[in-house]
């Protein structure tokens, strides 16, 4: 299987000093604290516990695979009457997430689907301002707690969205697609100029990377390009999954697999275009499906490290309970129990990719030498005095930390 991550291994040679300013001189313990790469996942599965109303079993599953939530901001239903939209209940979500160490982001900011009905039959002029103030209000509200957005969705398709009608479509089908994402992201980084913003689509061809240039080319700042890959008809495969990722990194920015799915069940028939169009009373998971679900897992996240411009993976759903379309798309039954996939990703995320409670002994410099992959590291004496040190994904380099 491919997929080479080598090169996502940093070096800090590390002076350490006691409280007192003595350089010490023995062993010490190092151990991973975090990843700063994104393992994502959804967040949607974990509002009633995250806001205090449930419990769920798949917590602990999540926390113990995930660093990053994406949170679900879709206009619809976060603000199904005008003036009421669904901020504190989504604050107190945010809230928990954040407390145990988890980074954050929403999504989307602007997106033509489930658009509320409310904002139909006004004028465009009216629809842009409404659309203005609702990510400004939304920016501003979670700032600090969400500091990265899709701050648009599938623009592509945007002006020519027919599946259904909303109040969107028309105003990107006046202004154009570049116009609409000057709308989102102008607006958005004037809420939060910290914001990381992500320009985000399905539609993986060559309009889509028109698009990016002809937004580059207009002086739009893109923080982070997101790469939507629904595989619910099966795999795309090592080839193309590089070429995907060699075609879009040519940009030189920041690369998000923001949406994956892959089914352990029988894969939906290659005839549907629209993956909505597939209704199924029951889509069971399969001994087999779950199988053919780990090898590709294993495959799919090989291939994102191997890309260097890749920073985040977000897998769209941890449970098969309520997934999307009832797909068997979870890395957990619907019974709670692990599939072959979670145990897959865990041992990548916290086994091969990780650094375990490692002893290091000081070089002859004097300097203690923390490898692996970008994050958070403690050091720890054996009398117990500790320090942290962080592993930047740009660059290795020197420190000087001193122990508490």
């Amino acid at each position: 299987m491919s997929g080479d991550s080598a090169h996502r291994v940093r070096t800090l040679d590390v002076t350490v000093r006691r409280a007192d300013g003595a350089v010490v001189d023995g062993p010490l313990t190092v151990r991973q604290l975090t990843h700063e790469f994104g393992f994502g996942n959804i967040g949607f599965e974990l509002m009633d516990v995250a806001t205090g109303t449930g419990e769920s079993s798949l917590a602990e599953h999540w926390l113990g695979l995930f660093n990053q939530a994406t949170l679900a901001f879709y206009w619809r239903g976060f603000e199904p009457v005008e003036g009421s939209p669904d901020t504190d209940r989504l604050l107190a979500a945010a809230h928990w997430f954040a407390d145990r160490g988890v980074r954050l982001k929403g999504h989307p900011l602007v997106w033509h689907t489930l658009a509320p009905e409310w904002l139909l039959g006004r004028s465009l002029a009216d629809v842009e301002a409404t659309v203005r103030a609702r990510v400004t209000r939304e920016v501003t509200a979670f700032a600090g707690l969400i500091d990265q957005w899709d701050a648009i969705n599938e623009a592509v398709i945007m002006p020519r969205f027919t599946a259904e009608t909303n109040a969107v479509t028309p105003l990107a089908a006046a202004r154009g697609r570049v116009e609409m994402v000057r709308l989102a992201f102008d607006t958005a980084r004037a809420a939060n100029p910290s914001a990381r913003l992500v320009l985000n689509d399905f539609l993986l061809t060559e309009e889509y990377a028109q698009l990016i240039e002809e937004c580059l080319v207009a002086g739009l700042s893109i923080d982070a390009i997101g790469l939507q890959t629904h595989m619910h008809q099966g795999y795309r495969g090592e080839a193309d999954m590089a070429a995907i990722l060699e075609r879009f990194g040519g940009f030189g920015l920041p690369l998000q697999l923001t949406e994956v799915t892959l089914v352990s069940g029988e894969l939906m028939p290659e005839h549907i275009v629209d993956l909505n169009d597939y209704q199924v009373e029951h889509w069971p998971s399969t001994p087999e499906g779950e199988a053919r679900q780990a090898h590709d897992i294993e495959s799919l996240y090989r291939v994102a490290a191997a890309h260097p411009l890749v920073e985040s993976v977000t897998y769209w759903g941890l449970g098969d309970r309520d997934s999307w379309l009832g797909a068997p798309a979870g890395l957990v039954r619907a019974d709670g129990s692990r599939k072959p996939s979670y145990d897959v990703l865990e041992s990548l995320i916290h086994g091969e990719w990780w650094v375990p409670a490692t002893v290091l002994a000081p070089s002859p410099t004097g300097t203690f030498r923390v490898s692996g992959w970008a994050g958070e590291y403690l050091l720890e004496a054996a009398t117990g005095e500790r320090a942290t040190v962080h592993l930047a994904a740009q660059a290795s380099g020197n420190a000087t930390v001193t122990l508490a």
